[in-house]
């Protein structure tokens, strides 16, 4: 019964909330699930997570911080997803690799074509079975993130960068519809479920209504 399951979106469109909410859906439903997040689920993931995110150095080049996104993959595959799917457990994961084509793609503008070669060097085959991207126009994300925490790095961008990573996140939606959907994150929270768990019914991950 094992899948692999992410969650995407911008800043402000609730992650957090419905991730424990697709957690809860999952287990009801025959599950065991793991739950992690990217960058991060490792002590080196959360070391490079600390440097990626900090304002320590605001002038990062956009090369390192991809480089530095998938060496925290690379360390996160190896020690928590692959050994939880190797054991027959579901991996819910907050951000994968769409969003290094959402953020390091659409929003820094690298080449996708190093994305691409990354990807497939650190992950092989492996794609989710199922990637959930929660949209929503740009403001409505950002005065919700506004109102949650003080910015990270990424956070503080302006918003033609997150335009832009909205686009690229719509664009991997309508490309790979197999397996990557869209969920309007604009309305309330109680809407916004129902249709992650219509999409979890008809991406076959649950398979009856609960």
């Amino acid at each position: 019964m094992r899948k692999f399951i992410t969650l995407e979106g911008i800043e402000g469109v609730g992650k957090t909330s419905n991730l424990r909410f697709i957690k809860e859906l999952l287990e009801s439903s025959g599950h065991t699930c793991v739950v992690t997040r990217e960058p991060g689920g490792t002590n080196l993931g959360e070391a490079l997570r600390a440097l990626l995110l900090s304002h320590s150095d605001e002038n990062m080049s956009a090369d390192a911080e991809l480089l530095m996104m998938f060496a925290a993959r690379a360390e996160h595959l190896n020690k928590v997803i692959l050994p939880a799917l190797a054991d027959n457990q579901t991996v819910l994961c907050d951000r994968f690799t769409e969003a290094t084509y959402a953020y390091q793609g659409g929003g820094r503008q690298l080449d996708v074509d190093k994305i691409t070669e990354l990807e497939e060097w650190v992950q092989g085959d492996l794609r989710p079975d199922l990637t959930i991207i929660l949209d929503a126009p740009v403001e409505v994300g950002r005065a919700r993130a506004g109102r949650r925490s003080e910015p990270d790095r990424i956070e503080k961008e302006h918003d033609d960068f997150f335009q832009r990573v909205r686009k690229a996140y719509i664009e991997l939606a309508n490309h790979y519809p197999h397996r990557i959907c869209l969920v309007d994150a604009s309305v309330e929270l109680t809407a916004v479920q129902l249709q992650i768990r219509e999409k979890l019914q008809e991406y076959n991950i649950l398979d009856h209504v609960i």
